[in-house]
């Protein structure tokens, strides 16, 4: 019998290997004793990653043009890894009043009973936010455009205004993509994507990332992410590694159909305001021209008033926009936010209720067809009164 052993030969994939572990073995006592030195960037325990999430952290660091990332199991999980990271009790924490809503809803009912001083600030503000920061301000969270109204705010005047107070900046820029607008090159310390949205692009994984220069911020993330609990699966990873090889095809694809859909619906009779900064009608257009290279997939519209049943015949009567309150894949989406929206809030964003549509990858003009039709049911329950 044969003792030759089988002949290797050299393997090499065009798709990046899923490597799962919950336990990380060592090699000797010494390198036991001494795992914490590992990190950031190493392995010491599942909860920190494997190999195919330190893939996917280094694939976004450098879309994002930073030096680190850490990935999360949700874009809300991010948002709140960054702040719990940095964030202590004393400290004075400001919120944009257009932020997601599980970000504004943990600092209402969490932060603030944990002794942090949380304060929502008008969401298209600039450089005039220094006057809201105090001695112990110790965190600015902003979003642009908001997640559901799309107010602008001034993203490198605020960073500028933070960098000198001392203040740290975290912003939720998964509207734009790193392709869109480059926050860290803007002067952010912290950029949050939710990887579910564009980088995913198929409606199948949760995911958030943070992304960063500094090296003392991914320390401190990276062991927030361990502390918390917030790693993410490398099957998770391994579908958003594949989502980020079509991501510049897929946003400019859907950058030039939503903004031929917002062009005809802003010619509505029956559309009395869109929220969508690429317009030039939008309030915060010259914003967005100067500092944005894409147009996004979301917008959001406000319809003449008319009774609820005439919201219920334009979604009801949608053929291929599904309705679901993501967004950012191949597939068009829409959305209600009953009014008064943020009612209970500083800043509410409108006292008319809110249709947000995300635009997906169908045909443009049979998702124009799709939306008139929805709008003449519309129209019709309106008539009735």
């Amino acid at each position: 019998m044969s003792t030759n052993t089988p002949h290797q030969e050299p393997f090499a994939s065009l798709s990046p290997a899923v490597m799962r572990a919950s336990t990380v073995v060592f090699d000797s006592f010494e390198d036991f004793v001494q795992r914490k030195n590992r990190q950031p960037d190493g392995f010491s325990y599942g909860v920190t990653g494997t190999p195919t999430a330190r893939l996917l952290e280094q694939k976004i660091a450098e879309l994002e043009n930073g030096r680190h990332c850490v990935i999360t199991p949700s874009g809300a999980a991010a948002l709140m890894t960054a702040v719990m990271g940095f964030v202590r009790g004393g400290d004075h924490l400001l919120v944009s009043a257009a932020c997601y809503g599980s970000l504004k809803t943990f600092a209402d009912k969490w932060l603030a009973r944990m002794g942090v001083e949380v304060e929502l600030y008008q969401p298209d503000i600039g450089a005039e936010i220094e006057s809201l920061i105090k001695a112990n301000t110790r965190m600015i969270c902003m979003e642009a455009p908001g997640t559901v109204t799309m107010e602008m705010q001034d993203i490198p005047a605020i960073a500028a205004v933070a960098r000198k107070r001392g203040v740290l900046t975290m912003l939720d820029n998964t509207w734009a993509s790193p392709l869109g607008f480059k926050s860290l090159k803007h002067g952010v310390d912290l950029s949050i994507q939710a990887a579910t949205k564009f980088f995913g692009g198929h409606s199948d994984v949760l995911m958030g990332c943070i992304s960063m220069n500094d090296h003392g911020h991914y320390d401190i993330l990276r062991e927030t992410q361990s502390i918390l609990g917030q790693q993410v699966s490398p099957e998770d990873c391994f579908l958003v590694l594949r989502g980020l090889e079509t991501l510049k095809l897929r946003v400019e694809a859907q950058s030039a159909s939503t903004i031929q859909i917002a062009h005809h619906l802003a010619q509505h009779p029956l559309v009395e305001r869109l929220m969508y900064p690429p317009l030039e009608s939008d309030p915060g257009h010259a914003i967005w021209k100067r500092d944005y290279k894409t147009n996004g997939c979301l917008f959001s519209m406000v319809l003449k008033p008319a009774p609820e049943r005439a919201f219920h015949g334009f979604f009801d009567s949608l053929q291929h926009f599904v309705i679901g309150a993501s967004w950012g894949g191949v597939h068009s989406l829409a959305a209600y936010y009953p009014a008064p929206l943020q009612a209970d809030r500083p800043f509410p964003a409108t006292d008319q209720p809110v249709v947000r549509l995300s635009i997906g990858l169908e045909d443009t003009g049979m998702l124009i067809a799709d939306l008139d039709q929805a709008l003449d049911a519309y129209g019709r329950a309106m008539a009735q009164g």
